[in-house]
């Protein structure tokens, strides 16, 4: 890019940014028009020099607020030393950073990739391929029991088990071997369940779906007929675990644990793609070199970041902030008295505010929340979704409220 043109976008104002998009991006997103320009903590700042607090955390991708400073000097550290290459070798961060989110979280062995998407098709794999050899399931008979309104990603194998039909259509022939049942009904999956079942795909939390929380006992439930029918039960955790629900992993909650454990998202504090999958070696070991594996995953600099978010998380206790705040300011949303909400829900920093259908759409409440110098994101059309950085402060919710009373009362 020549020196003209550098100056000529430091120039720029939103509208004529938001311009640039239009034209020249591809049309895959409906952002709000907020152009944001500067971060940190839970604060962003937009090109013009306005400041929102930002109530999504990238999807919970940045649990630890933005740029956090330890995370930042991590990076940029990493960065002068190596920062890729690949796994033709070996190098000095991913050993320090297996032990360490394996000792966190009380698995066997990691497998680091890059995207929450790769994270989960190397989560199927692992499935079938354990299915095939351990389980002895005939070749090419794998089935993997999933959810209806899951969101695991936006593969071609991910969306042909998702029944949002967006992401679905004229994106097929899709790929076969999956079957989806109704969410939060555990005596469905019992009754799906077959010699042929490798594993049960769960989102602990359904965060697409509206902050969807299943009943009480769920996952214990699913963890019982699993184990009974010698069936991996695979929790993906991209957006519910790493102190999103007050707890560092959502299934924590029902006191279980399953063979495979999905992460991302949080996993580097918001930046750098990091993800992976968590099992035990009996499921682990049906790996062999050559296999499966990623340019990227696993390389010196993600695995640098990847260690100073966790370290953070713990260390500043953002888990138990989570835990302490959430409760708090679910029941302050609660007592909003608004005609437009039908229910709150939710686990932790991680609420969705459901709109009945006559409000019009919860899209228009976010537009109208920016103004208020909030930033939120609609899903599924009527529910407001709810997920601050883990870092914030009582009085910084304090705020958020009256700015949600204001518009939920009177728009």
């Amino acid at each position: 890019m020549s020196t003209d043109v550098l100056a000529e976008t430091a120039e720029l104002r939103a509208q004529d940014l938001i311009a640039l998009e239009e034209r020249y991006g591809a049309h895959n997103y409906h952002p709000l028009d907020v152009v944001i320009h500067r971060a940190e903590g839970v604060w962003v700042w937009d090109v013009e020099g306005r400041k929102y607090l930002d109530f999504l955390a990238a999807y919970s991708a940045v649990n630890q607020g933005h740029c956090h400073p330890v995370i930042l000097q991590a990076l940029l550290d990493q960065a002068k030393s190596v920062t890729l290459t690949s796994r033709a070798f070996r190098n000095d961060q991913l050993g320090p950073f297996y032990r360490q989110i394996c000792t966190l979280s009380g698995f066997d062995k990691f497998l680091p990739m890059n995207t929450g998407a790769e994270a989960v098709e190397t989560a199927l794999k692992v499935a079938r391929k354990w299915g095939y050899q351990v389980k002895g399931i005939p070749e090419g008979k794998a089935e993997i029991i999933a959810f209806a309104n899951n969101f695991h990603g936006r593969t071609i194998s991910i969306i042909s088990f998702s029944t949002e039909e967006l992401y679905r259509h004229e994106f097929g022939p899709f790929t076969p071997g999956f079957r989806v049942l109704p969410y939060g009904d555990a005596e469905a999956v019992a009754a799906a369940m077959n010699p042929n079942v490798a594993a049960v795909l769960v989102e602990p939390i359904q965060g697409e779906a509206g902050i969807v929380v299943p009943p009480d006992g769920y996952l214990k439930r699913l963890r019982e007929i699993t184990r009974q029918h010698n069936t991996l039960l695979v929790c993906d955790e991209i957006q519910s675990g790493l102190g999103r629900t007050g707890k560092m992993f959502a299934y924590e909650h029902e006191g279980i644990r399953p063979d495979v454990v999905i992460v991302g998202k949080a996993l580097s504090g918001g930046f750098y793609p990091v993800s992976g999958i968590l099992a035990d070696d009996p499921v682990m070991g049906v790996f062999k070199p050559g296999e499966h594996g990623s340019t990227y995953g696993g390389n010196p600099m993600a695995a640098a970041v990847a260690q100073a978010a966790l370290r953070v998380l713990v260390e500043e206790k953002m888990v138990e902030n989570s835990a302490q705040l959430g409760p708090y300011f679910m029941d302050r949303l609660r007592q909003i008295p608004s005609r437009h909400v039908k229910e709150v829900r939710g686990k932790g920093l991680w609420i969705g505010i459901e709109l009945h259908h006559e409000a019009g759409g919860a899209r228009r409440f976010c537009e109208a929340l920016q103004h208020e110098g909030l930033l939120c994101k609609e899903t599924h059309d009527h529910v407001i979704r709810i997920a601050p950085p883990l870092t914030i402060q009582k009085a910084e919710i304090d705020w958020a409220l009256e700015r949600l009373s204001k518009v939920l009362t009177t728009l």
